[in-house]
């Protein structure tokens, strides 16, 4: 069976589903990735299928519906940030059960104009994955948008604090992550979010407190000091 850019949804679903994978699903289970509708294909497979279909947002919306794991994971690398809009980002994002996911998702989302107002609606939402794709985002643009300002960043350090207690997993890893980010992201962003961390490794609440301690153990290590001196 061959695909092309031209090739009908259901034929690239069925594509996706004669590369199913067993042992690759049971490796996914692994790092904590929902298997549920997984197939089990492989990070260099879909790089390739990513470049072979390119970008098509029509058929991307079509393999989102298809429920299937590796098929939104298309969806998510096929999809244009330009047409994407923000009703389908927020429809996505309910549809959310898995880190790898929201990762992958935050970092198209963070590619739309909208962006920002997505990080305020996400944070504010208390559904596991989509508060986590708020803060997913924000790690990713300390990243990906260079051009973003460092006070746009900055500012979001309040809301890295206010969802410093959220307890579940998903989501104070992503807390953490951003808080991270921002701190390695350059010179100046290295020390409001150093006496962030600082304030939350002193909390009296555990999350907030794990949070805080791993982010100073980062934001101090050699490591970034030297890369970040002025």
């Amino acid at each position: 069976m061959t695909i092309s850019p031209g090739s009908a949804v259901d034929e690239i679903v069925a594509y996706l589903q004669s590369l199913r994978n067993e042992a690759n699903i049971a490796g996914l289970a692994r790092y904590g990735i929902d298997t549920t509708t997984a197939l089990g294909i492989t990070t260099p497979q879909m790089q390739a299928l990513v470049r072979q279909l390119k970008r098509d947002h029509r058929r991307a919306l079509a393999l989102w519906r298809s429920g299937l794991r590796d098929a939104r994971m298309l969806a998510i690398l096929t999809a244009d940030p330009k047409a994407l809009t923000e009703d389908e980002a927020r429809r996505w994002a309910g549809d959310f059960n898995s880190w790898e996911v929201v990762d992958t998702a935050a970092d198209l989302f963070t590619e739309t104009p909208y962006w920002r107002d997505l990080v305020e609606e996400f944070a504010a939402d208390d559904r596991e994955y989509v508060r986590r794709t708020a803060f997913a985002m924000i790690a990713g643009a300390t990243v990906h948008n260079k051009s973003e300002p460092d006070q746009a960043l900055l500012a979001y350090l309040p809301l890295i604090e206010k969802h410093s207690t959220d307890p579940r997993n998903f989501v104070r890893k992503a807390v953490n992550w951003a808080l991270r980010n921002i701190g390695k992201r350059n010179h100046a962003c290295h020390a409001p979010a150093l006496a962030l961390a600082q304030k939350l490794a002193a909390s009296g609440d555990k999350t907030a407190r794990w949070i805080g301690k791993d982010a100073v153990r980062e934001l101090t290590s050699e490591k970034i000091l030297k890369r970040l001196k002025p």
